[in-house]
């Protein structure tokens, strides 16, 4: 089996097996007999037929992300409704095709019998991609009203939106709002920086303390998916002290 193809295998394993809390030992059989490790594992931990179609769509996206545009599209094309639309504009920008996205999300919204929430928040984030803020405070200030829009990721992007313009108050204010613990590590470290720029050091130096003592009773997953941004944290905290 080719080099690629193995690693790629061990990589999906290694995920499901985080993904679905399952014993550590597992980790050292698939790193160490990668090959029949990783198909014991798939056969004992993952494999069912119900599951069979979807572990292959994984997959292959994982080796070749286009490929599920592409049957997407051909969806598409076949029938145009609401939540095919959806999903090649969400499958655009999982591959960061924000130009492609953008039309398709817009598309979504003229209909108006949807609870467009969502679609609105997914092209919130694809204008902000692209550096269009304009585009990004027009369609936050068309949901923000909505329950769910307070303490979330959308309202941090729009709350970057309004400091990209200038509007520096209203963007402290929404970008605090994703202030809370045990979350948003990344998105807190921005909101740091920007309080650093606007010289309130106590309060960014208060988040930062507060993200580095989280770090500490981090899960191992997350000590690696947060790995860049709590060295960041420790790095900022030491020039400030």
């Amino acid at each position: 089996m080719p080099y690629y193809l193995i690693l790629i295998l061990q990589g999906y394993c290694i995920y499901h097996m985080y993904k679905n809390r399952n014993p550590y030992y597992w980790a050292f059989l698939i790193m160490f007999v990668p090959v029949v490790g990783c198909i014991i594992y798939l056969i004992t931990q993952v494999y069912n037929k119900r599951d069979a179609e979807k572990i292959t769509s994984e997959i292959t996206s994982i080796i070749n992300p286009t490929k599920k545009v592409r049957d997407l599209e051909k969806r598409l094309e076949f029938s145009e409704t609401y939540q095919n639309q959806l999903n090649l504009a969400d499958a655009y920008l999982e591959i960061k095709d924000y130009e492609h996205a953008i039309p398709h999300y817009i598309e979504t919204l003229r209909d108006k019998s949807q609870n467009n929430f969502y679609a609105t928040t997914q092209l919130i984030e694809a204008y902000l991609n692209i550096e269009d803020s304009d585009n990004v405070i027009l369609y936050a200030e068309k949901i923000k009203d909505h329950p769910e829009f307070k303490k979330s990721r959308t309202q941090f992007l729009y709350g970057l939106a309004l400091e990209r313009t200038g509007k520096i108050d209203e963007a402290e204010s929404n970008l605090r709002q994703i202030d809370i613990r045990y979350s948003f590590y990344e998105e807190r470290l921005i909101l740091a920086k920007f309080l650093l720029s606007i010289k309130k050091e106590e309060d960014a130096k208060e988040i930062l303390n507060e993200i580095s003592k989280e770090s500490q009773h981090m899960t191992k997953p997350n000590k690696r998916i947060y790995r860049t941004t709590t060295l960041e944290v420790e790095k900022l905290l030491k020039e400030l002290n």
